[in-house]
């Protein structure tokens, strides 16, 4: 880490800044992206910071570019108030070859959603919110199992974005079976997507924190969770969010709730989707001191109810993602290993791409078409098994 102190005067206010600002030590006081609205954001970040400062072994690019951005115009002979308003959106040549992949930049949108959900203010929430939904909700649409592989990826790898990571990939989960299988209409499948992502605002940062802690609950930590649906209501109604469903659908996102959908309300229909999808991503996940479970056996946790019967929303989970879903490590009958890059028409057979050998040896990836007997999926890999590390970005380019 190589910090450089940050002209304050160059911060311009109402503006994304393209990259993070840290503190003394390096402690993170703002990712990527984050706005300051005024002067009195910028003395908050400074009580917590003392100076601000740039990391130019992680930034450098972006703030290279912005330095250059400002000798243009000083050389340009700008006036210096146009200078001031500089609106920090100069990019560098990697970033802007990123925005013109068809994949996101997934560790961004870790970083934005977690300031979002933390730190949520009530005149800026609903038109971030809004933008960044879009974003996740159409790339999703149209790239579900590349949505699916990342989030399942990023969900077995990072304990500390957990809470957004566990949300965006409910969400994508949520609108994909409420569309491809429960054939929803679209309205009714972003206000599923815009609860899963929320139902857990009013405990964003303890989430996290107990992603990462080895001791037991503490008795406020315990009355937090308890009581969490209720808080994160209360808290989207102050911020702006009124609509029933999306509400309704947080408010019962943990009750105990079997039986046939069409005998529920709509508001519960939801609700139970995204208990049945929240019960599969907390088991994928892991924890400080705890290994996750295999994707598969996380499918099989939601696949029953509360009496061990079936579960109708559970199923058509299953249905949707197939018993290896995307981002799912397996074993073939070949003796090779890899990863589920893309699911298919039926269940038991997705591609796979594989990344070790029958020696068990690490190489370049294969596709395999699992429908073929000798390419047959044997057994799911548990996370700790997995010997190998594949780049996100490696294994979307598939």
């Amino acid at each position: 880490m190589k910090l450089l102190e940050l002209d304050i005067s160059s911060i311009p206010f109402g503006q994304p800044i393209p990259f993070a600002l840290r503190g003394v030590g390096g402690v993170l006081l703002a990712g990527k992206g984050f706005v300051i609205r005024s002067q009195e954001d910028l003395k908050s970040l400074l009580l917590r910071g003392h100076t601000l400062y740039v990391d130019t072994d992680e930034s450098g690019d972006a703030y290279r570019a912005y330095l250059a951005q400002l000798q243009a115009m000083l050389h340009s002979d700008t006036k210096l108030g146009d200078i001031a308003e500089t609106t920090l959106q100069a990019k560098s040549k990697q970033e802007q070859e990123e925005e013109q992949s068809p994949h996101p930049r997934w560790k961004d949108w870790q970083l934005h959603w977690t300031q979002l959900m933390r730190q949520p203010d009530p005149q800026t929430f609903a038109p971030r919110f809004g933008h960044m939904f879009a974003a996740l909700a159409n790339y999703s649409q149209k790239n579900p199992d590349a949505a699916l592989l990342a989030l399942v990826q990023l969900s077995a790898e990072e304990v500390r974005f957990y809470s957004v990571t566990h949300g965006m990939l409910v969400a994508v989960i949520t609108m994909l079976v409420a569309r491809e299988t429960l054939r929803w209409p679209n309205e009714q499948v972003h206000t599923l997507g815009r609860a899963a992502l929320t139902m857990n605002i009013a405990m964003a940062q303890l989430q996290d924190d107990l992603a990462q802690q080895r001791s037991p609950l503490s008795a406020e930590q315990a009355k937090i969770i308890d009581h969490h649906s209720e808080m994160s209501v209360h808290q989207l109604q102050a911020l702006g969010v009124h609509d029933p469903l999306w509400l309704e659908a947080i408010k019962f996102h943990h009750y105990r709730d079997p039986g046939r959908l069409t005998e529920k309300s709509p508001g519960r229909q939801m609700a139970r989707l995204i208990q049945r999808a929240d019960i599969f991503g907390a088991r994928i996940a892991p924890r400080v001191g705890r290994e996750p479970m295999s994707v598969t056996s996380a499918m099989q946790a939601c696949y029953y109810d509360e009496t061990k019967a079936v579960d109708e929303t559970g199923a058509a989970l299953v249905k949707t993602l197939g018993i290896y879903p995307p981002g799912a490590w397996v074993y073939l009958a070949s003796g090779e290993a890899g990863v589920v890059i893309r699911r298919s028409q039926h269940a038991a057979t997705p591609r796979v791409a594989v990344f070790l050998n029958r020696e068990g040896m690490p190489c370049d990836p294969i596709s395999r078409d699992t429908a073929v007997p000798a390419h047959k999926i044997t057994g799911a890999v548990a996370h700790r098994d997995v010997r190998v590390s594949v780049p996100l970005e490696r294994l979307l380019a598939l």
